[in-house]
């Protein structure tokens, strides 16, 4: 049953809640804006090294896994904190499988950048390499 005091009345206002939620991940959580800043390096790197398009999907992908499971891991966090403060088993199980969540994306992410990024890399020092010879 949806609670109709949070309900949006609205098109335009849910898209307000989803923007007010994103203002308040980036200003609470530090990892998410790290998270930015890492994507946008990536981005930038995408853009230096004229990466394909496919490549393009592939980073996308990845990068947005990787702030949904941070978001998601946020709101898990929150909940439980919200429902108790003190030690519990089930609490500290969800908090630690959501942050493992955020963890196994970062791997995906850390290993399709390296899978993308690696044969511009090589080309780019076998450039470099000829140049010198």
């Amino acid at each position: 049953m949806k609670n109709n005091k949070y309900k949006a009345e609205n098109f335009f206002k849910s898209q307000g809640h989803a923007r007010n939620g994103l203002k308040l991940i980036f200003r609470n959580e530090r990892n998410f804006r790290i998270d930015l800043v890492v994507a946008f390096v990536v981005v930038l790197a995408g853009i230096a090294f004229e990466i394909s398009y496919t490549d393009w999907i592939a980073l996308s992908l990845v990068i947005s896994m990787v702030f949904v499971a941070e978001t998601i891991n946020s709101a898990i966090e929150a909940l439980c904190d919200t429902v108790s403060l003190d030690y519990k088993v089930n609490i500290k199980y969800a908090k630690d499988v959501s942050a493992g969540a955020v963890l196994v994306t970062a791997l995906v992410s850390v290993i399709t950048g390296l899978i993308i990024f690696m044969p511009y890399v090589i080309a780019g020092i076998k450039k470099i390499l000829e140049v010198m010879v």
